[in-house]
């Protein structure tokens, strides 16, 4: 019998990502870290709020994503916001760039976690969503609430 997988460990979400875009497709990348910044991120010091993701010179970067300095770290912190290189197959990327030329697609974390000792990202290509979008999906839940309501009470008499 294998062994049972363990889940990840989950140190940051991205609420506003599934909220201001179409998720279109999610995969995961590694991170390059450097310094202090894993023990940081393990105390769950960061953040991906407003983050994203593009393709610079033909590799993957990360960019606003928020790592809080380590308390101990003295000389071997380094920047909270530097752009973080991410680790994907070279033919992963080159599908990425194909996808990213369409209009109102970007990149964006949606988690950071860990697993199996390693700290990855969970990216999304994500179309953004427009205002109206916004409003008639906000109206479609109210509809969907009332009718569950109108039913709940039609069950009870």
């Amino acid at each position: 019998m294998p062994p049972a997988s363990t889940p990840p460990v989950v140190f940051a979400t991205n609420h506003k990502a599934r909220r201001d875009y179409d998720i279109l497709e999610a995969f995961e990348a590694g991170i390059e870290l450097k310094g202090t910044e894993i023990k940081s991120i393990r105390q769950r010091r960061a953040s991906i709020d407003d983050s994203f993701a593009r393709i610079d010179g033909g590799e993957l970067f990360l960019y606003n994503m928020h790592v809080s300095p380590y308390e101990q770290g003295g000389r071997f912190n380094v920047e909270p916001t530097r752009a973080r290189k991410l680790l994907l197959h070279r033919r992963e990327i080159d599908r990425l760039s194909g996808v990213l030329s369409q209009k109102r697609v970007t990149l964006v974390p949606l988690r950071l976690y860990q697993q199996h000792g390693l700290v990855k990202v969970e990216l999304a290509v994500g179309k953004g969503k427009r205002i109206f979008e916004k409003r008639e999906r906000i109206r479609e839940r109210e509809l969907d609430r009332e009718l569950q309501q109108r039913l709940r009470t039609r069950q009870k008499r």
